[in-house]
């Protein structure tokens, strides 16, 4: 039987993977830093799982073989990251990995050249029901993809940093979902794009930015727009206000209202809502079984990191919009 991949996780500053563990029996927790232990779920802080101060205590820790990185400050994720790497571990990382493309191709490398793994936190597609959406326009009943519209709004509270430095902003940690639902789920590379954002709304004297368009050429030749935004009020009952559009030759397939509603129009035919009964692996439980020999990611490192790379861009563009 393959022995369990010995996990760490340093930071807790945006998705740390604690709550989904227990459900993955190729893991075992072994190692902390950085991380409040009172948010391990019942049964998971074992005596066998040491609690480090740093992230050179757990590089140490011979027993460790994966580090989950949520780094407390996101513009120094990318060298966390690196240094991992360089110390012999597979890393698996919170979004962005990276906040320049300098930092994402000295990482890219960096995983290639030590022959460790290297994944970003990048499942959006392969969570319902986006992975059902994926499914359809593999299938080819929509034709080919023409345009896409997408969107993801989280509301704001008084915890989200002003400084961007900490989380990666409204685009790199927010409007990349939206750039994975263009990539990953309808399936078009990006190949062009173009951001404005706003600080309208932002309630306090700050950097945060709090909503942002992004219109992009696909390679196909077809056009996608995307917005994001801390806009998304309590009432809806949602954290994520998500919207998906994917309209093709054939046909359209959507999402709508925070994934809760979707539908398929494929002609003169209104084939109603998906079946997205189906529980998808999730992009942890396949890194895991990528690491003991089961099948290999269903992305390359290219295709993985591509929205990262293009919401890099975005942000840059938006710095100094053309209109």
């Amino acid at each position: 039987m393959t022995m369990p991949i010995g996990v760490a996780l340093y930071g807790d500053n945006g998705h740390q993977v604690h709550n989904e563990l227990p459900q993955q029996p190729r893991a075992r927790l072994v190692a902390t830093a950085a991380f409040d232990a009172s948010k391990l779920p019942s049964g998971l802080a074992t005596g066998d799982v040491r609690h480090y101060d740093s992230l050179d205590d757990i590089l140490r820790d011979e027993r460790v073989d994966l580090v989950c990185l949520c780094s407390p400050r996101r513009r120094g994720q990318a060298a966390d990251a690196m240094r991992c790497l360089q110390a012999g571990k597979h890393v698996y990382a919170e979004k962005p990995c990276a906040m320049t493309e300098k930092e994402l191709d000295a990482l890219i490398d960096t995983a290639n050249r030590t022959g460790k793994r290297f994944h970003e936190m990048a499942g959006t597609a392969f969570e319902q029901p986006y992975f059902a959406m994926r499914q359809v326009v593999q299938s080819g009943v929509i034709g080919t993809v023409v345009q896409v519209l997408a969107q993801k709004s989280y509301p704001y509270h008084d915890a989200r940093p002003q400084d961007e430095e900490v989380d990666g902003g409204l685009i790199l940690q927010n409007g990349v979902h939206a750039l994975r639902m263009v990539e990953h789920v309808a399936g078009v590379r990006i190949t062009g794009i173009s951001a404005v954002q706003t600080k309208l709304g932002n309630p306090c004297e700050g950097e945060l930015h709090m909503a942002t368009t992004m219109m992009m050429r696909l390679a196909n030749g077809g056009v996608a727009c995307a917005i994001a935004n801390y806009l998304n009020p309590r009432g809806f009952g949602i954290w994520g206000n998500e919207t998906l559009r994917i309209f093709g030759t054939l046909g359209m397939v959507e999402a709508t209202d925070g994934g809760t509603r979707t539908r398929l129009v494929v002609g003169s035919e209104d084939r109603g809502p998906l079946d997205t009964s189906a529980n998808a692996p999730t992009y942890l439980s396949r890194l895991l079984a990528s690491l003991t020999g089961g099948p290999p990611m269903p992305l390359s490192l290219e295709e993985e990191l591509s929205p990262t790379r293009w919401v890099i861009r975005a942000r840059e563009s938006a710095r100094s919009p053309a209109i």
